[in-house]
């Protein structure tokens, strides 16, 4: 699907001023209408979403390598408990 498969329905969305004003500048220094800013991001932002709850088919070996996968016990990891322990730069 692309931005001009989409021109025949409107979608509305409400949000506040300061919200508004920074679409709009960043529609502006992409080039692009605010429609057009909006409908690509939308769409990038749903085809993201989508794209891990695709459909796969495995053949019998691979299907029991994955099935090995899943059930091997996760195993330790400090680094990552660390990581995740830390307060966020963006908190």
């Amino acid at each position: 699907m692309t931005a001009d498969d989409a021109n025949s329905e409107d979608i509305v969305v409400r949000t506040t001023p300061s919200i508004r004003v920074l679409l709009e500048r960043a529609a502006r220094v992409s080039h692009k209408s605010l429609s057009e800013f909006l409908l690509e991001a939308g769409i990038k932002a749903a085809e993201e979403v989508l794209v891990d709850r695709r459909l796969f088919r495995l053949d019998a070996a691979a299907w029991e390598a994955f099935q090995d996968a899943l059930d091997r016990p996760v195993t330790p990891n400090p680094r990552l408990a660390k990581l995740l322990s830390d307060k966020s730069a963006l908190e």
